[in-house]
């Protein structure tokens, strides 16, 4: 199927690359159909665009890449409504902040998306944990290294 995007123009996308958020996402209710497009020569950031908002997309990152020590827990509702059967069923992706320059970047820790990649259903999940933030330096722990 053909899709507009906002950052890659038209582009064909297979049926089952559709990521479903059964109750939107926090902000977008009803904005329940994303898909993954990649970015050039990046493989741990990708863009998740609306498939029914052109111009909706976020920029999202495989948290781990950047918080090596970044865990948390699904709470049994989100397992049950994700129909989670095990870790292996699960990715998990954080919204970046896009700053210029990007070293200013921030991910957005409090809220990842959390993905059953065997069936594509997906919900942004709110962390109670003070020790994750949602404007992340993207870099911080990278630049104590």
């Amino acid at each position: 199927m053909n899709i507009q995007t906002k950052y890659h123009g038209e582009v064909n996308i297979s049926e089952d690359s559709i990521i479903t958020f059964a109750k939107g996402i926090p902000g977008f209710p009803d904005e329940k159909r994303f898909t993954m497009l990649p970015l050039p020569e990046q493989t741990s950031i990708s863009v998740m665009q609306s498939l029914d908002t052109p111009t909706l997309a976020f920029i999202v990152a495989d948290p781990y890449s950047f918080f090596k020590s970044y865990e948390f827990s699904l709470d049994e509702h989100t397992v049950d409504l994700l129909g989670i059967e095990g870790t292996d069923d699960v990715s998990a992706l954080v919204i970046l902040t896009v700053q210029d320059p990007f070293e200013k970047s921030t991910a957005n820790l409090q809220a990842p998306i959390v993905i059953n990649i065997k069936t594509n259903e997906a919900k942004q999940v709110i962390l109670n944990d003070e020790k994750y933030k949602t404007k992340q330096p993207l870099f911080a722990e990278m630049a104590t290294r």
